[in-house]
């Protein structure tokens, strides 16, 4: 885990203090993602893979995995 690295909740995460939600957080030009449940595993990209990564998400390129069950 990152030390010093303010976390930020998402807008669709359901707000107060609810453990079900995706945070961010900018740290030495990375975008840093975890879920609030498990604060200990980080995902850290740089902005441009981070958009790379959410236009796959919304294009529906990651909806399935490699067997063809759904994720």
């Amino acid at each position: 885990m990152t030390k010093g690295v303010v976390w930020q909740k998402s807008s669709f995460s359901g707000g107060g203090d609810s453990s079900n939600c995706v945070e961010l957080a900018a740290h030495n030009s990375r975008i840093r993602l975890r879920e609030s449940d498990d604060p200990g595993t980080e995902l850290a990209v740089t902005p441009a893979q981070l958009v790379r990564l959410l236009g796959g998400v919304k294009g529906g390129q990651l909806g399935r995995a490699h067997d063809g069950t759904d994720l």
